[in-house]
């Protein structure tokens, strides 16, 4: 691939929302669609969003860091602790009024010295991972790509895409040893996937897809991972699937539980 004019810079919570209004498919809203047609279908009708775990909170400013550099991660976040109790010298706690009514006045996401100091030692073991430095030396962070998939508007928002070495998504985990079971408990072979064939429809193009996963937990080691055309083949033909009943639930306005039909318990 020789270039990188098919990417698209938009800031996330325009992507977000254009997905949530059902004007472009996503890989998140498919998965709660293989889920559940009617859970998409509300999704879309309600504005329903999940509430973003601390976790996860800690995940997105680590992508930020390591992903689109310190500039940015500034113009998102703050470090800090909030405002000092003159009686013990420490900060507020989070539930005073004092660190409330700071809080409520900045304008960017506040990131704890704690936290920055952890996400700092994952930056750095990714950093210090030969092959993982090697994918992030050269390309785009938080490119939006959108493409007319299956019939239906797609995109994608990637981690990190490179013209050299492809598609690479950034993953933090519990433990490496298990993150092979965290690929298929959390659905990231189907995003892959998506994302894969997204940005084939886009450029015509196949490209490799590669996983880093920096662990949460000491020694918070970094590993990589290459997807396979064969795994992410099996399931391109279930996500196609999906968009296929997809445009079956538009046409029809029928959107199921997935649940209507009398399930069997036959095994202890």
């Amino acid at each position: 691939m020789s270039n990188t004019d098919f990417i698209i810079t938009e800031p996330a919570g325009e992507y977000h929302a254009r997905s949530r209004r059902g004007e472009f498919m996503s890989s998140h809203m498919l998965a709660d669609f293989r889920e559940s047609p009617a859970l998409y279908r509300k999704e879309i009708l309600d504005g329903i969003e999940n509430a973003e775990s601390p976790a996860f909170v800690l995940g997105r400013a680590a992508h930020c860091l390591i992903l689109e550099g310190r500039a940015e991660f500034d113009s998102q976040y703050l470090v800090a602790d909030g405002p000092v109790n003159p009686k013990t010298g420490e900060p507020f706690g989070k539930a005073t009024k004092a660190y409330m009514e700071w809080r409520a006045e900045q304008s960017r996401e506040i990131v704890s010295g704690r936290d920055y100091n952890f996400i700092m030692k994952l930056q750095t073991s990714a950093w210090l991972h030969p092959v993982a430095s090697e994918l992030l030396s050269d390309g785009v962070a938080e490119g939006v790509v959108r493409a007319e998939y299956c019939g239906v508007p797609c995109q994608i928002r990637m981690d990190w895409f490179s013209p050299k070495s492809g598609l690479a998504d950034f993953k933090t985990c519990d433990s490496l040893k298990w993150f092979e079971s965290d690929c298929r408990r959390y659905g990231y072979l189907f995003q892959m996937a998506f994302y894969r064939a997204v940005i084939r429809k886009a450029t015509g193009r196949n490209i490799p897809v590669h996983v880093i996963a920096v662990e949460k937990n000491e020694p918070l080691s970094t590993g990589v991972w290459k997807l396979t055309d064969e795994v992410l083949d099996l399931a391109k033909l279930t996500n196609e699937a999906a968009l296929e009943r997809y445009s079956r639930c538009c046409a029809s306005g029928i959107w199921p539980t997935g649940y209507e039909e009398t399930r069997i318990i036959d095994t202890l």
